[in-house]
C-alpha cells in the first residue's frame, strides 16, 4: 500500500507512507520509494493517493454474539427510529400482525432519555396493542426492560411477587407491577423467551461480523458468553467466516459451584498469557459483575442516585447484583486458578469493592500478568485510582476498560442519573493519564453502537446525544486528544487481548490487521472523526471489507 498516511501507533507514534504485507503479516513500513523494490509481477499494489491507514480498531467490550442476535432478530427500537412511545406502538402493531396469538414479540434499544415522554415504557403502554402476545422490550443498556401484561402473567409476576435478590420489580403506587424489570428481575420473564437456534446464532454472528469489519474493526473482547455462543463461534470459524478476532470471556455465574465447574472445564484451555491459539478465536477468561447500571440507577454508589440531573432518588444507593461475599470468593478462586478476570463495575462503591477484591487476591497470591480489568469503571474514587495505579505497576492488573460512548449515546439518561457533580468525574481519562493508568476503549455493544470511531470521538468530545441537560454536562477537563484516543482503541486494547505482540500497531512482524480511512485522524476536526468512513479493512492481510468507492489493487511488474 503506497502513497498513504500511515498512523502506526507504535511506541513513538511514528507516521509513515507505505506498508508491505507478506504472508498475512506486515513485512515493512516506511516510504513509498523504499517499498518499490519489493513489488514483483504478482504483487497487488494499492495506490491510496493520500488516504490514511491505521491499525485495525479493537473493542475491549463488545457483546458481539448476544448483541448480534438481538439486533438481527428483534424489533429495532433505537433512536432515531424510535423517538416516542407512539413510534414503539406503531412497530408493535405491525409485529402483532405477523405473529400468531401467544408468540413472543421482542424489541431492543429504546432509551427513555431519547423519548419525547422522557419516561420508561410501562405495561399499560403495551397492553392495548398486544393483548394476545407476550412482549419484552429491552432498554438499550441491557439492565432493564419493559414487559406487557401477557408476559408478566406467563412469568407469574403480580403484586405479591417479591423482588428477587439483586433485582427490582418496579411497582405502581398500588403495588401492581408496572412492567419494568431491573437486573435479576428481568430473568423472571426472559427465561421464558425461546432461545435462537444454533443456526440462527451462527447467522447472526457472521452477519454482525461483516458490519463490524465495515467499520475498520478487526478484534473484539466479547464478555459474558455461554457455551451456546462459544459453539456458534466455533461453527463460524470452521466455515472460514471469522472476519473479526474474538477474545471471549465466559459468564462467571453467581455461585461457588458454577465457578468450580468453569475452572474444571476451562482451566487448561483459558490461559491467554501462555497461548492465544490461532489468534482468531480465544478463550480468554471470565466476566464477573458486582453491580447494575447507571441508566437503571441500580449501580452500587456511595451517595444517593440523582433524578433529572439535580433531583435526588431518595434512599436509592443501587445494590450489588451478587452476594458480595460470594463475589469475593469467586474472584479469589478464579485468580488462584490463573484466569484473567474482567469485572463489570459501574458505581463508585462497586468499583471500590472490585479493586479491593482484586488487591486482596493479589496479596494472597501475587501472580503477575493476569491483567484483570475493571469493566466500565465509570466514576472511580481517589482510593480506586490509587489502587488501579498500584496494581498496574506491581502486578500488571487493574486495567479500566472504559465506555466513552456512554457519554454520547446514553448520555442524556446518564447525566440525569449521575447528577452535576458525578457527571464531571465520569470516564476520567485525563486523570488516568496523570496517574499513569493505562486504559482501553469499548462500546458495550449493543448498549451503544459498535463503530469504534464513535468511541474515539466521544473520548475527545464528551457530549451527550441530545443535550437534555445542557451542552456540557460532562465537562472537558477529562477529555483526551486524538492520539491517546486512537491508542486506547488499538495498542492498549491489544494488551487486554494479550495480543500486543501481534496486533494493535503497524510494525513489521505483526499481523496485517489494517484499516484505510477517508480522512486523516490526526488533522481532522473533532466533529469529522465521528463521520469518518472506512474504505478498506484487512484481517491478517486478507481483505475483509471494501467500500464501493475504495481503490482497488493493481498487479504490476513496475
Amino acid at each position: 500500500m503506497l502513497n498513504a498516511k500511515v498512523l502506526t501507533v507504535d511506541a513513538r507514534d511514528s507516521v509513515a507512507e507505505a506498508v508491505a504485507i507478506l504472508g498475512g503479516k506486515i513485512a515493512a513500513v516506511g516510504t513509498s520509494q523504499a517499498m518499490r523494490p519489493r513489488i514483483g509481477p504478482k504483487t497487488q499494489v494499492f495506490d491510496l493517493k493520500g488516504l490514511t491507514i491505521t491499525p485495525g480498531l479493537i473493542d475491549s467490550h463488545c457483546h458481539l454474539s448476544i448483541g448480534g442476535a438481538e439486533e438481527h432478530f428483534s424489533l429495532d427500537l433505537r433512536y432515531p427510529t424510535v423517538k416516542s412511545i407512539a413510534d414503539i406502538a406503531r412497530q408493535l402493531g405491525a409485529a402483532r400482525e405477523e405473529r400468531k396469538p401467544g408468540e413472543w414479540v421482542q424489541g431492543t434499544g429504546w432509551d427513555e432519555g431519547k423519548l419525547a415522554e422522557r419516561r420508561v415504557i410501562l405495561a399499560s403502554d403495551l397492553d392495548p396493542l398486544t393483548p394476545d402476545n407476550p412482549v419484552w422490550l429491552e432498554q438499550t443498556m441491557g439492565h432493564y426492560g419493559a414487559a406487557n401484561g401477557a408476559a408478566l402473567k406467563l412469568a407469574g409476576i403480580d403484586r405479591n411477587t417479591p423482588d428477587p435478590a439483586g433485582g427490582t420489580i418496579d411497582r405502581l403506587p398500588d403495588g401492581t407491577p408496572s412492567g419494568v424489570l431491573r437486573e435479576n428481575a428481568m430473568g423472571l420473564v426472559t427465561r421464558r423467551i425461546p432461545e435462537p437456534t444454533p443456526v440462527q446464532r451462527q447467522q447472526a454472528i457472521a452477519w454482525i461480523m461483516r458490519k463490524i469489519s465495515s467499520e475498520g474493526m478487526t478484534a473484539v473482547k466479547d464478555p459474558g458468553i455461554f457455551r451456546e455462543q462459544w459453539d456458534a463461534y466455533r461453527a463460524v470459524q470452521g466455515r472460514g467466516e471469522m472476519s473479526v478476532r474474538v477474545f471471549a470471556l465466559w459468564h462467571a455465574g453467581k455461585t461457588m459451584d458454577e465457578a468450580r465447574r468453569l475452572i474444571a472445564e476451562l482451566g487448561s484451555t483459558t490461559r491467554p498469557y501462555e497461548t492465544t491459539g490461532d489468534d482468531s478465536l480465544i478463550s480468554g477468561g471470565i466476566k464477573m459483575m458486582i453491580d447494575g447500571s447507571g441508566g437503571a440507577r441500580t449501580a452500587w454508589v456511595h451517595d444517593e442516585w440523582n433524578r433529572d440531573f439535580t433531583g435526588v432518588d431518595k434512599g436509592n444507593f443501587g445494590y450489588p447484583v451478587i452476594d458480595p461475599a460470594v463475589f469475593r470468593e469467586q474472584f479469589k478462586l478464579f485468580h488462584e486458578a490463573g484466569f484473567h478476570v474482567g469485572v463489570h463495575s459501574i458505581g463508585d462503591r462497586g468499583i471500590d469493592f472490585t479493586v479491593d477484591t482484586m488487591a486482596a487476591a493479589l496479596v494472597a497470591k501475587p501472580t503477575k500478568g493476569l491483567r484483570h480489568s475493571v469493566i466500565h469503571c465509570n466514576v472511580p474514587t481517589p482510593h480506586a485510582l490509587d489502587e488501579l495505579a498500584r496494581m498496574q505497576k506491581q502486578y500488571d492488573a487493574g486495567y479500566p476498560e472504559a465506555s466513552a460512548t456512554f457519554m454520547w449515546w446514553i448520555g442524556d439518561t446518564y447525566a440525569g442519573n449521575w447528577g452535576p457533580e458525578r457527571s464531571l468525574r465520569l470516564d476520567p481519562f485525563q486523570t488516568f493519564l496523570k496517574r499513569g493508568i493505562v486504559f482501553g476503549g469499548g462500546s458495550d455493544y449493543p448498549v451503544t453502537p459498535f463503530p469504534a470511531r464513535y468511541g474515539i470521538w466521544a473520548s475527545i468530545e464528551r457530549r451527550s446525544a441530545l443535550g437534555v441537560y445542557g451542552d456540557d454536562p460532562y465537562g472537558r477537563a477529562e477529555a483526551i486528544d486524538v492520539h491517546t484516543a486512537l491508542r486506547s482503541f488499538t495498542a492498549w486494547n491489544a494488551r487486554q487481548l494479550f495480543l500486543e505482540q501481534k496486533i494493535g500497531s503497524i510494525e513489521p512482524g505483526k499481523y496485517a490487521d489494517l484499516a484505510v480511512w477517508d480522512r486523516d485522524l490526526y488533522t481532522a476536526s473533532t466533529g469529522d472523526l465521528k463521520e469518518m468512513r472506512c474504505l478498506l479493512t484487512f484481517l491478517g492481510g486478507r481483505l475483509v471489507y471494501q467500500a464501493p468507492e475504495a481503490p482497488s489493487p493493481k498487479q504490476t511488474a513496475h
